[in-house]
């Protein structure tokens, strides 16, 4: 049964339906330096080659290690490039998750996407909401699942727009919370890398994910092709980003963001001196190559 909505979240809503998020990646030197410039160039290429938004400091931006001066800058550079700009708040190491989506405001962000907490939930969004009156996309991960009935509670705030699930591999658990979010009125937004494809025809609307974070365009094509109803498109492009992320998102799992980075480098956005994510596993120094993979002649085993 479809609730209440506030008309800036509808709005928001109905702006992002049919919307490739690209959840981007941070690029950082082995030191943690962000140069902002770089920033900007990336984020503008992710733009170029078909992200229609962009979801900047969530957890492939890795938004909860970053200092507050950094974290403004990036999302001032981000909301520059007239795209709706979604803004990871909270997470490891947060103390102020309400100040975090202030500053996040007042730089310009378009929605909130505050990270899955084992507290309260429905509380700090409703707090978030208050604090700011900006949209809220709300997060359901698989590290955190959100059990339905939190779900059923988030999708009711009158400040969410919509939901993203990206439960990696449980196919049960994503249809469940498609079906919550749609049933309430939010867009449901899949952050489903590994199961992208079935995620659209389960019913997400629009896509929000870390595989955009570099060769945009095979996610891209993917959205393009389904909502042009084109199946044998869409089963071709399918098949791509399949083969890019099983390369990508597989174990050790927070390894991805240090994927991402590598092969955004590889395709010429970064410099390999910026492609570093200094928050995940170590995987060597050998960097992952994209060569061969969406041919379908080779898979990496990383």
């Amino acid at each position: 049964m479809s609730t209440a909505i506030d008309p800036r979240a509808a709005d928001l809503r109905e702006r992002l339906r049919g919307t490739l998020v690209a959840a981007a990646a941070t690029p950082m030197t082995t030191a943690g330096e962000v140069d902002l410039d770089l920033v900007s160039a990336y984020l503008a290429g992710l733009v170029a080659d078909g992200a229609g938004g962009l979801a900047v400091l969530a957890h492939t931006g890795r938004g909860p290690y970053l200092n507050e001066g950094v974290r403004a800058a990036v999302v001032e550079r981000a909301v520059a490039l007239s795209v709706p700009v979604v803004v990871g708040v909270g997470g490891v190491g947060s103390t102020d998750v309400v100040a975090q989506a202030r500053a996040a405001a007042e730089a310009g962000a378009a929605a909130l996407m505050p990270f899955p907490s084992p507290g309260d939930r429905v509380a700090e969004h409703r707090a978030v909401w208050e604090a700011t009156g900006v949209p809220l996309i709300a997060f359901d991960l698989y590290s955190l699942p959100c059990p339905p009935d939190v779900l059923r509670a988030l999708v009711a705030l009158p400040g969410v727009a919509g939901l993203k699930a990206a439960l990696l591999s449980d196919a049960m658990a994503c249809q469940r919370t498609i079906a919550i979010t749609r049933a309430a009125g939010r867009l449901a937004i899949t952050g489903e890398d590994r199961m992208f494809g079935p995620s659209l025809l389960w019913g997400a609307e629009a896509a929000l994910v870390g595989l955009a974070a570099a060769h945009v365009g095979v996610t891209a094509d993917v959205l393009r092709a389904y909502q042009d109803s084109d199946l044998r498109a869409f089963e071709d492009a399918s098949a791509r980003l399949d083969r890019l992320a099983e390369a990508t998102f597989t174990e050790p799992m927070e390894g991805y963001v240090q994927r991402m980075l590598w092969l955004a480098a590889e395709e010429g956005r970064i410099p390999a001196t910026h492609a570093h994510d200094l928050y995940g596993p170590d995987l060597g120094s050998e960097p992952l190559s994209v060569k061969n993979i969406l041919t379908g002649t080779a898979r990496s085993p990383r």
